[in-house]
């Protein structure tokens, strides 16, 4: 595969998980990333194991809040003057409990991180795209199957996860006049550290409990490399990248 030297990628949730391996891959073709998240001490771990850490920029992030992710596009432009892909990655869950047992006040935590923290970096990364030349960039959201099919008790997430759909319907519609393609990849059990607990079972909806099988995480970093890569006059609206045996396709 080309590298994409001098191309500039944003990645959210980078200290970690999907983060941290689509950002790795990222590195490991040429571009240059900005490893964006709540913990700086984890994305200075993945900075660490980049083949070229000169390329790699930390910039903790609170996605949720505004002005952290103004300040954090501020720094993009400071530094590379342009952004040329951003996957919108940063994501967390809740407990998986009944709904009249699920805290509003963790509703809001998910709906905040989830929804509204995609939508600030979509928002930021429109405007430096619209205006830079080369006109233009990718946003590629990380939507999850349940933006699909939901999982039993796992009503905020799932919710924000078919919210992320309209998001990426909405950019892709808005973004063609400017030459801002977006697209969505919906994963399946990727092994990372949230998903071991897949292995030792999880609840179904018939009400049990079984393992689950998991798929390497460098499928996903593969994925999106792939999606990022594309020219600006093609895009993959939606991919779909899940361990093939897990419960999904009628869920059971």
């Amino acid at each position: 595969m080309s590298t994409a030297t001098g191309k500039v990628a944003l990645v959210t949730g980078a200290g970690s998980g999907i983060g941290q391996a689509v950002a790795l891959e990222l590195l490991s073709h040429g571009y240059s990333v900005v490893l964006a998240g709540r913990r700086k001490e984890r994305l200075e771990q993945t900075r660490e194991r980049a083949a070229d850490k000169n390329r790699a920029l930390v910039v903790p992030t609170d996605v949720s809040d505004e002005q952290s992710v103004l300040d954090l596009f501020a720094e993009i432009e400071r530094v590379h003057g342009r952004l040329d892909v951003l996957f919108n990655n940063a994501g967390r869950g809740a407990p998986a409990v009944p709904i009249d047992e699920l805290p509003v006040a963790t509703w809001r935590e998910v709906v905040d991180v989830n929804l509204t923290g995609m939508f600030l970096c979509a928002q930021s990364a429109v405007r430096i795209m619209k205006k830079q030349q080369p006109r233009g960039g990718r946003i590629i959201n990380n939507g999850s199957i349940s933006a699909q099919a939901p999982r039993v008790q796992s009503v905020a997430y799932t919710s924000t996860k078919h919210a992320v759909t309209g998001l990426t319907k909405s950019l892709s519609l808005d973004g063609r006049a400017h030459d801002i393609a977006c697209g969505q990849i919906d994963i399946g059990n990727a092994r990372t550290e949230l998903a071991e607990r897949m292995v030792g079972g999880v609840l179904q909806a018939d009400g049990g409990t079984r393992p689950e099988p998991l798929m390497d995480v460098s499928h996903v970093a593969q994925a999106v490399l792939y999606m990022a890569g594309l020219p600006l006059n093609a895009n993959v609206q939606f991919m779909t990248v899940m361990a093939t045996n897990m419960p999904f396709i009628g869920r059971g």
